[in-house]
């Protein structure tokens, strides 16, 4: 079996870039890094341009830029990420300049990544990552910002709207398929998709999320409502519709409440969902923590809701939520 860490939104720019000045990289971990370390690799999504690049986007209207210093790659590597998607609406918040530069840092840190690049052959190019033999592969995809989408010439992200057109279908499957010749045994689908601050999947998400997998991808890694989402097993395989947020400085939203979120731990075997375990955690400005008393239960809870609605009976054990296969 080997088990996957999934993280929603690692944004290292604005308040949280100022915190990384006077903090050593793997204080912005807290007590999950223990949790992330044990696990066989870990994947997240970049919400931000690692560049000292300053001019901001401006082809297309925008409210929020993110840049973070090069150095801020550290805190990735503080925490031994393996795997990034770039697929989503901040990678280009500082121009074209700002991805490739951004690219050349994960590179030099030795930090994968899918979903952006410097052509649309590259952005579309799944990351191959490898664990004791095993291969995994990372597509990613986003229907945010259709402005930043690269094209066959031009740097930019990997941009796929969110439909079960033929079309779009046929070009899913053969992300897939080039993915397994490349070698991959198993297959996750990232995509940072569908609007902010919503916490159930619309119709069409899960009709989406379903068909994905029913074209042979074997975890649905899905990220940008900024709050957790109720989970799926499909077919055997883990839906994840939003992992929500993981490390930034936004507002919280005292109903909402994002600043709640889990550390998604999904064990796969022969391809399957053998285990899951979902670690209740709290954010604060560039601080992750695990939950702890009327905290914990309330967040909890909510997940338990929320899956139960999609099919999904989550057992709390421990202060964690799991799912165990029947053998």
């Amino acid at each position: 079996m080997v088990t996957l860490a999934l993280v929603g939104d690692l944004m290292l720019g604005r308040l949280v870039n100022e915190e990384l000045q006077t903090m050593q990289p793997h204080e912005v971990w807290g007590d999950v890094l223990p949790l992330l370390a044990a696990a066989d690799l870990r994947i997240g999504n970049l919400e931000c341009a690692l560049t000292t690049h300053r001019r901001p986007w401006s082809r297309s209207p925008k409210v929020f830029h993110f840049r973070a210093a090069p150095s801020a790659v550290r805190v990735l590597s503080a925490a031994r990420i393996d795997a990034v998607s770039l697929a989503n609406n901040h990678t280009l918040d500082f121009e074209e300049q700002g991805l490739l530069d951004t690219l050349a840092h994960l590179d030099a840190a030795g930090i994968r990544h899918a979903g952006a690049g410097r052509d649309l052959g590259a952005a579309a190019a799944s990351a191959i990552l490898s664990f004791n033999g095993y291969q995994i592969a990372l597509i990613a995809v986003t229907d945010n910002e259709p402005a930043f989408a690269a094209s066959e010439n031009t740097p930019g992200t990997h941009y796929l709207e969110v439909s079960t057109f033929d079309a779009t279908l046929h070009y899913v499957e053969q992300l897939i398929l080039d993915a397994r010749a490349a070698g991959a045994e198993l297959v996750v689908f990232s995509n940072h998709w569908g609007p902010n601050m919503v916490n159930r999947p619309a119709a069409r998400f899960r009709e989406f999320a379903r068909a994905v997998i029913d074209l042979g991808a074997n975890v649905y890694y899905g990220h940008s409502a900024h709050l957790f989402q109720g989970i799926e097993v499909y077919r055997g395989k883990p839906i994840l519709y939003s992992t929500g947020d993981f490390v930034d400085d936004y507002a919280v939203d005292p109903w909402l409440h994002n600043d709640w979120s889990f550390l998604f731990l999904v064990g796969m075997e022969g391809g399957l969902l053998r285990r899951l375990e979902l670690v209740p955690v709290t954010l604060d400005v560039a601080h992750v923590r695990q939950a702890a008393g009327l905290e914990r239960q309330r967040i909890c809870q909510r997940m338990c809701e929320l899956s139960a609605e999609l099919g999904m009976m989550l057992r709390e054990e421990h202060g964690t939520l799991s799912w165990q296969a029947s053998i």
